[in-house]
């Protein structure tokens, strides 16, 4: 799933995050998905980084800091019953919100899209929810559409911003004890599978319906954040 969502339907990362925090213990798990998903950053670069909107990630990631760095408080408060009830919670409300939009048609709005104030809540809301639950692919996928991008510059633009963010949320995942060596060892063992779903992430942007895939990754993130909220 990590695969696929860097190279075509980012919405699978989500389904990533809460299957890690059902395997895993909710908070160390969002610490032992980060070095997959820089792993994935690195494929979808080398595919993908002549397509990034340099503008678009510029008015962004001040406001993604300052979100991360709420996230990382909050994680440090809570404890692994309300980690996992957040994660859930947080995937349900970021798939609502993404569902509103498309069926609302808010993907061919242009105008606002750029403003200062769209940049702020999308860049707070991708801040927390990234460092909370590395979820933050719904928050963007909004942000992105409201700005009118081709698929192209959509997804160039992610994987440049996707780097940067993780990279950014590294020093925090590990002063919080969220990333041990074991972990590391998971995402070693994990890695060619990784790079197995972004080849098939590849062929699927060329050939499957991306409104229909994007319609079974949602189910599946719901289907896997319920168990969480339990």
């Amino acid at each position: 799933m990590v695969g696929v969502a860097k190279t075509a339907i980012t919405g699978t990362g989500a389904l990533a995050a809460a299957l890690f925090a059902l395997a895993l213990p909710a908070r160390e798990s969002t610490g032992a998905l980060l070095p997959l998903l820089i792993a994935g950053d690195l494929v979808a670069i080398a595919l993908y980084r002549r397509h990034a909107s340099w503008p678009v990630i510029r008015r962004l990631f001040p406001w993604v800091a300052v979100g991360i760095v709420v996230g990382a408080v909050f994680v440090a408060h809570v404890d692994d019953t309300g980690m996992r009830r957040a994660i859930g919670g947080l995937l349900i409300v970021l798939v609502a919100v993404q569902v509103v939009v498309r069926r609302a048609g808010l993907g061919d709005l242009r105008r606002g899209a750029w403003s200062g104030s769209a940049a702020a809540v999308a860049g707070l809301l991708a801040g927390f929810a990234t460092m909370v639950a590395n979820a933050s692919g719904a928050v963007m996928t909004v942000y992105l559409l409201l700005s009118g991008m081709a698929m192209m510059e959509f997804i160039g633009t992610g994987a440049v911003f996707y780097l940067m963010v993780n990279i950014f949320k590294l020093p925090f995942s590990i002063a919080l004890g969220l990333l041990g060596g074991g972990a590391v060892a998971l995402d070693l063992a994990l890695l060619p599978v990784m790079l197995a779903g972004a080849g098939l992430g590849v062929l699927l942007l060329r050939r499957l319906e991306q409104k229909r895939f994007e319609q079974v990754a949602i189910g599946l993130v719901v289907a896997s954040a319920i168990p969480l909220l339990i």
